[in-house]
């Protein structure tokens, strides 16, 4: 099983025994992440957990969930996900996150963040990360540019959020350390 560890928390690929905390994670964050849900048919907790065991053993895509080093067995108090991932001449992919309403303005999502973007250039060898927010998300756009990402454009109505098409801005990073395998 894929860990990642920073100095504050544990990134682990999902198993099935985190079904529960999943569920509770959505449940206790449903208002706080609603602006930017997706209009998206959500699988079940233990449905979703499977969808990403497979995709991670397909290398098409890779969620970590985010816990607290202090309760590595506690509840999760993120998810960091990096999607879509295309190889040959493209070697990109997408990231998302989101953290616990009681976990903002602490400075993990960076952490967390830029922990599975070191993996993801290092170990996985992607060349570019994309990641796509609504102008309106401003911790968002703080955050990625914190960590490095350059704006691209803007896309209008680019996704289903809420029953609404939403325009977005369209970031990139790139590995400046990529090389053939």
């Amino acid at each position: 099983m894929t860990t990642l560890i920073t100095s504050r928390l544990i990134l682990r690929i999902p198993t099935e025994g985190d079904s529960f905390e999943l569920q509770a994670f959505k449940k206790r964050n449903m208002n706080h992440l609603a602006p930017w849900r997706s209009t998206a048919v959500e699988l079940n907790h233990t449905a979703q957990i499977m969808k990403w065991q497979e995709d991670f053993r397909e290398n098409k895509a890779i969620c970590f969930l985010l816990f607290l080093q202090e309760r590595p067995k506690g509840e999760i108090i993120g998810l960091c996900n990096f999607s879509q991932i295309f190889r040959g001449p493209f070697q990109a992919c997408y990231l998302g996150y989101q953290i616990d309403a009681a976990y903002e303005r602490k400075g993990l999502m960076s952490e967390a963040v830029e922990r599975g973007i070191q993996y993801m250039f290092k170990e996985q060898n992607i060349h570019r990360i994309m990641a796509n927010y609504m102008p309106s998300n401003t911790r968002s756009a703080q955050l990625l540019k914190k960590l490095g990402f350059t704006i691209e454009g803007q896309a209008k109505k680019y996704l289903l959020i809420n029953g609404q098409w939403e325009d977005h801005i369209l970031t990139s990073l790139t590995n400046q350390g990529w090389a053939f395998t």
